[in-house]
């Protein structure tokens, strides 16, 4: 093992002048399959990734310098964390934000349900679909902390000790993440684009890959937490006409049959 990282390094420390061994180091990391070295090869991947992410030969020769022999891989999500909210623009928000859905959220998500989360906009009534940032996009913006299960099409942290940092440091995120994650879902629901959806449409609509995320979920996010806000915004979906969108889609995870037979009722129906 000791041969192991010695060679490891000699080609490591040729990041600066040798680029191309930046791609052969990620993929020998990526491959390697969780076992007890598992966080030792994370945790030297994303300190190459935070070496390549420098624009020049003297700024990556800085970047490995500062470098402490042994650094946790705690402190490694803290630096990658730091290079997020460092971000200019709206890269910061984009890349926090994913990062509080993709950890908090009670399924792994789509890349297209993501991708429509972070072009929600608080407040207002209308979606634009053209404020739905890419999924390549997102993925930058968190610095190689979430990645694509492609096989699945889902969106997942990069690794399980990420999740546990993230939730031994639950002021690094947001104060009340449940309560935004509901807040976002109850706003898509109650925004132009689902109210404009037919109530014969089945209970997914294609081109609405968000709906049943919100659907079926915002009552558990705000059960966690329930905020004013969230509690007017329940209120405005529930009392009107078009939330039998939202309560087809719901009723269609329980009980498949009984959606496709769905007819014009209100949704409190169900409750009697």
């Amino acid at each position: 093992m000791k041969l192991l990282w010695q060679t490891f390094w000699r080609r490591f420390l040729k990041i600066c002048r040798k680029c191309r061994w930046a791609q052969w180091c990620w993929e020998s990391c990526s491959t390697i399959s969780a076992n007890r070295y598992g966080s030792r090869f994370l945790l030297a991947s994303l300190n190459i990734e935070a070496i390549l992410r420098e624009s020049t030969l003297y700024r990556r020769r800085e970047r490995l310098s500062k470098m402490i022999d042994g650094l946790e891989l705690g402190d490694v999500y803290g630096a990658t964390i730091g290079r997020i909210k460092a971000q200019d623009g709206d890269k910061s928000r984009l890349g926090m934000t994913a990062l509080m859905w993709v950890s908090h959220a009670e399924r792994p998500l789509q890349a297209d349900e993501l991708s429509y989360a972070l072009g929600v906009e608080l407040g207002s009534s209308d979606f634009n679909i053209c404020n739905t940032p890419s999924i390549s996009t997102l993925v930058g913006c968190c610095q190689g902390l979430i990645a694509i299960d492609k096989e699945a099409s889902t969106v997942r942290l990069i690794h399980l000790t990420l999740q546990e940092y993230l939730s031994t440091h639950s002021d690094i995120l947001c104060n009340r993440p449940h309560s935004v994650i509901a807040e976002i879902c109850l706003t898509y629901l109650n925004s132009q684009q689902v109210k404009a959806l037919s109530t014969t449409v089945p209970p997914d609509p294609p081109n609405t890959p968000f709906v049943e995320y919100c659907s079926v979920y915002w009552g558990i996010h705000a059960k966690r937490y329930l905020s004013d806000r969230v509690r007017s915004l329940a209120l405005e979906l529930l009392t009107g006409h078009y939330s039998e969108i939202s309560t087809r889609s719901l009723i269609g995870r329980v009980d498949p049959d009984y959606a496709k037979g769905w007819g014009s009722y209100s949704p409190f129906s169900l409750i009697a």
